[in-house]
């Protein structure tokens, strides 16, 4: 896909390293803290854009030093950041994020300005719909926000593509009657579908039941058990790439945009195979759009 639009979410990420995390009314003291530019959208956008995708942006932030940041950074990578509104008013959305040292987090997040994603928002900005080959979504903005960007990239013939995060079981059936790919993990499946996904025979029950619901491919990231490609004649696996985990936040993000700057409408093996070797790069770095690799780590990589 030459030219992407992402609809979505831009957050300023909090990011505290520990040993682990504390459980209910325990104290842990941190090694540090981060902050780095995040949002499932905006990593998106800005891992499409530094592996070499032609990438534009549809969202919001505030006014306010952290909403300039995460502008600023997307723009390092050529990313159209035109589409992305300012509010007055409003706050940059935020994230904070514990990261154990095995690498694995738990995530909070206050929307802020992602909360003003509307329709009309959308609607506004038909151009760029016009303009590109695929439009990339996540679920940190409002559902109707969502739904308005699938339907008006399938009114204009485009590639939609939905990864379905944070997970919801009440996504209409509008929504999934639209989307043309979309990337859960197993434990994403597991609330999208309100289907059991512990083994890989309950992961292939659960996406044929996102098949039957419309969508044309359901990718299953399953870690470190490589990816799980599911339509409605076709079923096949793909490995992933050992490596040793630091931090797992944005592995995702960056798993699908580098798929989608390699996917050219067909062939999934080597876009497949393209996104696990840049997440796997990821993986091994701090951060969110901080991890993100190049176009030649990516292909170096062994």
């Amino acid at each position: 896909m030459d030219k992407v639009l992402v609809v979505g979410s831009l957050n300023m990420d909090f990011a505290v390293y520990m040993d682990r995390r504390p459980q209910a009314g325990e104290t842990v003291m941190a090694q540090g803290m981060k902050l780095v530019p995040g949002g499932k959208g905006a990593n998106q956008a800005y891992a499409l854009g530094k592996l070499g995708a032609k990438t534009s942006m549809i969202g919001a932030v505030g006014t306010d030093t952290f909403g300039q940041q995460m502008l600023k950074n997307l723009e390092t990578v050529s990313v159209n950041t035109a589409g992305i509104q300012k509010i007055a008013g409003v706050e940059t959305g935020k994230a904070f994020i514990e990261i154990e040292n095995s690498g694995q987090n738990s995530i909070s997040v206050i929307a802020g300005a992602n909360a003003a994603v509307d329709e009309q928002m959308v609607l506004a900005q038909e151009e760029y719909f016009r303009q590109t080959d695929a439009v990339v979504m996540q679920l940190e903005i409002p559902v109707p926000a969502v739904i308005a960007a699938a339907k008006l990239a399938k009114a204009h013939g485009k590639t939609v593509v939905l990864d379905p995060a944070p997970a919801r079981k009440d996504l209409p059936d509008e929504l999934w009657a639209q989307v043309d790919i979309t990337k859960p993990n197993e434990t994403e499946l597991a609330l999208l579908t309100g289907m059991p996904t512990g083994t890989e025979e309950e992961v292939l029950t659960a996406a044929r039941a996102l098949i039957a619901k419309g969508v044309k491919y359901v990718l299953v990231t399953l870690g470190g058990d490589g990816t799980l490609l599911v339509s409605d004649s076709r079923v096949e696996k793909f490995p992933a790439y050992k490596v040793k985990a630091v931090d797992t936040t944005a592995a995702g993000d960056c798993f699908l945009a580098a798929f989608m700057s390699r996917f050219d409408g067909q062939n999934f093996a080597e876009a497949i195979d393209f996104g696990a070797k840049a997440s796997a790069i990821a993986v091994t770095r701090q951060g969110a759009q901080t991890s993100i690799p190049t176009v030649e780590e990516v292909q170096n990589f062994q």
